[in-house]
């Protein structure tokens, strides 16, 4: 199983010692996200300072942008990190798109999945194996010069990750993409009997095996050194799952273990700005279910258990309450495992 983890990147200054140290802790990729800053300068930076991580945007927010724009940050951040970079891709919600950065919301694992097939023949197309000729009901791609083809890269195209929840995302995923980064509000159960037959729709349409593309699971690891650390971890990790939980969208998880009215009930109280008396409704059965819970030393044992037979990677990640020496020992203990 290979290990990455999402950077907790605050001060993008930092891309020049973070990265380095997440090598050197023997983690196989490190990952950016989208949030107060752009996902692909600091991986830029970072690549100047790394040789064997895995680089990777978990993830960029595919409807912000457009096909070209994606496929030139992509070829040249494989180009820069010598082939070690993933595009991973993300649709967001309708009120950030619209809203934040003033860009189309509709159809959207329709439009993601045409996001996905624009770049790759983008891609083709410079990597001389034919002419642009994307006709999309969303993006049209149909002129390219040699003034603006980069031609073929040194090490090929990177591989697209898409990242997804409901269904229609996730099968996009198996029709089209690389890889597939699941989303941290899930189960072992969910995983089961959610994603993984979602995902096998996408790869059946398009003719592929499991084995065609990398699943990678990102989940929330809730650990500490003393109790009073892991109490504080574990308040964090309530507070973020009862956001979750509020939002309809999520409402599949709890539904697969009958959790149905805790959602109701969550939401009902976000409506009223009741945010700390949503964290109450996560209680230890839930917090256990969802997030990867315990002494520091069982981690990597329930990291595998949880895992085991679905996911090829996983993405290790506590963003509201991050681990201060970035899980160092629960990589050794995954490593020394596997």
């Amino acid at each position: 199983m290979k290990i990455y983890t999402t950077a907790p990147l605050e001060d993008p200054r930092k891309a020049r010692t973070l990265y380095k140290e997440l090598e050197d802790i023997g983690y196989d990729g490190g990952f950016s996200f989208e949030a107060k800053h752009d996902p692909f300068l600091a991986l830029a930076v970072a690549a100047e300072h790394t040789t064997t991580l895995r680089l990777g945007t978990a993830i960029a927010i595919a409807f912000a942008r457009n096909p070209m724009n994606l496929a030139n940050l992509g070829y040249d951040m494989q180009s820069i990190s010598g082939g070690r970079f993933v595009l991973g891709l993300g649709s967001q919600v309708k009120p950030h798109i619209e809203k934040r950065f003033s860009s189309t919301w509709s159809h959207p694992a329709e439009r993601m999945r045409e996001i996905v097939l624009a770049i790759k023949a983008i891609w083709n197309c410079w990597e001389g194996k034919g002419p642009l000729d994307f006709k999309g009901r969303f993006y049209t791609h149909t002129i390219m010069i040699p003034a603006f083809n980069p031609g073929p890269n040194p090490y090929g195209p990177p591989p697209i990750f898409t990242g997804g929840f409901g269904p229609l995302m996730t099968a996009v995923a198996g029709e089209a993409a690389d890889g597939f980064i699941s989303h941290p509000f899930n189960t072992r159960r969910s995983l089961l009997e959610n994603t993984l037959p979602a995902l096998q729709q996408g790869l059946t349409k398009s003719g592929r095996q499991r084995s065609d593309i990398e699943v990678m699971s990102a989940t929330l690891v809730v650990t500490a050194d003393t109790e009073e650390k892991l109490a504080a971890s574990k308040l964090a990790a309530r507070k973020q799952l009862a956001f979750y939980g509020s939002t309809p969208a999520y409402l599949p998880t709890l539904a697969c273990h009958g959790w149905e009215g805790v959602h109701q009930e969550l939401n009902r109280l976000s409506k009223e700005g009741r945010w700390d008396d949503m964290t109450d409704l996560i209680d230890d059965t839930i917090l256990n279910e969802i997030a990867v819970v315990g002494e520091r030393h069982e981690i990597a044992g329930k990291l595998r258990a949880r895992l085991d037979g679905i996911a090829d990677s996983v993405s290790i990640t506590h963003n509201r309450c991050p681990d201060p020496g970035h899980w160092a020992d629960v990589v050794r203990d995954l490593k020394k495992s596997a």
